[in-house]
């Protein structure tokens, strides 16, 4: 099955991106590194598998940089990460930014290996910040994949 990555060209796309982060992400808000950031003001791309959605990604252009601020498989075994990921630096090149970066959690463990094995290093890790974080966003849980508790933002960056 061939992943095609496009961004978002319709009205429908942009409805389906908002609807993935009100699932994904308990809203239409992220927060990073104690800034809110809408999903209507990211750059995004969308992941297509024979005519349905599968996957997006969501990410903020700055001086010099590129903030990845999502991304969502809705199927597994296609590479649909790899391929968002890989989009959105070239995205980043061509707009002339020459760093990618993004924040996890730190009981996201599949993410920061997944990040790892694509050139992520870990930047900087900012202890008690999504206590603080879940003040502005109270939808954030507690207790986070494999049981672990939600408290710290953990910085992993790329040099394009």
């Amino acid at each position: 099955m061939q992943v095609n990555i496009l961004p978002p060209l319709t009205e429908d796309d942009k409805e389906w991106l908002r609807n993935l982060w009100l699932n994904e992400w308990g809203g239409e808000i992220m927060i990073t590194r104690g800034k809110k950031h809408h999903v209507q003001d990211m750059g995004s791309v969308i992941a297509w598998a024979d005519g349905v959605r599968v996957g997006a990604a969501t990410y903020r252009l700055g001086a010099g940089e590129c903030e990845l601020m999502s991304m969502n498989a809705t199927a597994a075994g296609l590479g649909i990460g790899s391929k968002l990921i890989s989009a959105v630096e070239q995205t980043a090149r061509q707009s002339g930014m020459n760093r990618m970066w993004l924040i996890t959690t730190n009981d996201n463990l599949d993410a920061l290996r997944f990040y790892q094995r694509r050139g992520y290093r870990i930047a900087a890790v900012y202890p008690n910040a999504m206590d603080e974080v879940r003040k502005l966003k109270p939808t954030i849980p507690q207790v986070g994949y494999y049981a672990i508790p939600v408290h710290d933002e953990i910085e992993l960056e790329k040099r394009l």
